[in-house]
């Protein structure tokens, strides 16, 4: 590539990547403070069915991205790439900063988490619009045999999406009180993505339509119903059910598994301090996001196919082990306490409501809270338990996730560009995007939800490996589509139509 051509995709793709970076951000915000909302726009009597409740929506957001796939997906293919993805950073933008903006549960009822799930699904018909339009904008700009490098940083905007989500939220509940990041702090994270999106609507106004689909319109090659042309035509449908069930649905479990359930994991069922979390969270994220960029380039190299299904594999056979060892690691069992630094106190509120304090420490530096909170007019406690980890235990929790977004990098990072390759210009962003949004919406996004019920079914079952439960559904879900893509999906380039 000349220098000119070098400088012309690099600008194509930092305004491609920061515009869909947002949107992730504003898409995940609500993922990563899904505890605290919990709280906020539900029922506080039962703190479990509140939680997935929370993470019901959290889901429905997912459920309804296929939709915004067929939706943007035929604007996109019929008045172009440019125009389409600008309105869904706007849509995305402001359903994201009227979150922030909606009364508590305690203030409107019931009301409150019908807005919310309504907000939710906007941001789902949003983000069903965003990642076809970008990885197919940045793929049409791209040379010949460079299309998984160059595509590879679209990539990356997901994982650094919910980085930046993590580094906002710790850098708010530094800057605020324990008291008032709880009461209202919790919504700043929301209320600061409208300025992102605004500086990104600037960038992206001032950017062309993509070449390719350009140079299709003013030859009238364009399509007139992309819908009927990319599912009513049996050889191209074939191969949207190609990149569904031999792909992305297994690229969507690995996903979410190795990013949004190992946060849920570990401060849902291994009681970690969430702000703890997120800062292990960020630092492996952080360490493992080139790694999209490398195995984008390595599949202009030798192919997409073994990348993504070694990914796949690795994944199904490691996952068990992973997280046996991150439990184990902070499994108080394990640790040994000293019984002399242990307190209990006892405190009186609003004369029904008593909560009783339990504080321990452990020879290697954990510590333990719990606090039980009785209701004169309840015959059960409600409990919740914080342990803070030490930082031997905390940098094996960052390796260990740190492999998990390897397995994430794999599967991902060649994907943008497999996929772009499988479908013609004229269909191509309604094609890609359909199959993209059901495996990762539905099949990926669906995964902290119906895993955390399985590990609650199955602790209450009384299982000792309990924890260990909800890892079925995604090692199930990436096996029957690395069976399906082994024998059906061709190493090259499917159809070359870039």
């Amino acid at each position: 590539m000349s220098n000119t051509a070098t400088k012309g995709i690099w600008k194509v793709i930092s305004a491609s990547s920061m515009g869909t970076m947002i949107e992730w951000y504003d898409f995940y915000i609500f993922g990563s403070l899904a505890v605290v909302i919990s709280t906020k726009f539900f029922p506080s009597d039962n703190p479990t069915a509140a939680f997935l409740s929370t993470l019901a929506t959290f889901a429905a957001g997912f459920v309804v991205r296929p939709f915004g796939a067929l939706f943007f997906g035929r604007l996109g293919d019929i008045i172009g790439r440019k125009y389409t993805f600008m309105a869904t950073l706007l849509l995305m933008g402001g359903s994201t900063f009227l979150i922030g903006c909606i009364p508590s549960y305690e203030t409107i009822g019931f009301l409150a988490p019908l807005l919310v799930l309504i907000l939710r699904l906007l941001q789902g018909l949003a983000l069903g619009g965003e990642y076809g339009g970008a990885a197919t904008y940045v793929a049409e700009h791209a040379p010949a045999r460079q299309k998984g490098y160059w595509t590879s940083w679209i990539q990356t905007t997901a994982t650094v999406g919910l980085f930046i989500s993590l580094m906002v939220i710790l850098a708010t509940k530094n800057i605020l009180s324990p008291e008032d990041f709880d009461s209202w702090g919790w919504r700043v994270p929301f209320w600061v993505s409208i300025v992102m999106i605004g500086i990104s609507y600037l960038i992206r106004k001032n950017m062309d339509e993509s070449p390719v689909f350009a140079k299709a319109k003013k030859e009238g090659t364009t399509s007139t119903n992309p819908l009927k042309e990319s599912f009513g035509n049996r050889y191209n449908l074939k191969f949207v059910l190609l990149a569904l069930f031999g792909a992305t649905m297994g690229q969507g479990v690995v996903w979410y598994t190795g990013q949004f359930y190992a946060m849920s994991f570990m401060k849902t069922v291994m009681n970690i301090n969430s702000s703890q979390v997120d800062e292990l969270l960020g630092i492996a994220l952080l360490f493992g996001t080139p790694f999209f960029i490398f195995f984008g380039w390595l599949s202009d190299k030798i192919g997409r196919k073994h990348i993504m299904m070694g990914g796949m594999l690795l994944a199904i056979l490691f996952y068990r082990p992973i997280y046996k060892k991150m439990y184990n690691t902070t499994d108080l069992k394990h640790k040994t306490e000293i019984v002399e630094k242990t307190t209990t106190n006892t405190a009186v509120f609003k004369e029904n409501q008593t909560i009783t304090t339990i504080s321990k420490t452990y020879t290697d530096g954990t510590t333990y809270t719990e606090k039980k909170t009785n209701f004169a007019d309840q015959k059960e406690s409600q409990s919740s338990v914080v342990i803070n980890i030490n930082s031997n235990d905390e940098w094996t929790l960052i390796f260990l996730v740190f492999i998990q977004v390897l397995f994430v990098t794999m599967v991902y990072g060649p994907i943008a560009a497999f996929l772009v390759e499988l479908f013609p210009t004229k269909i191509r962003y309604t094609s890609m995007s359909l199959p993209y949004h059901v495996g990762n919406g539905i099949f990926g996004g669906l995964l902290p939800a119906i895993s955390t019920y399985f590990v609650t079914h199955a602790k209450a079952a009384g299982k000792d490996d309990f924890y260990l439960d909800g890892l079925w559904y995604p090692i199930i879900i990436a096996s029957v589509c690395f069976v399906i893509g082994m024998v059906y999906i061709d190493n090259k380039n499917q159809t070359n139509h870039l």
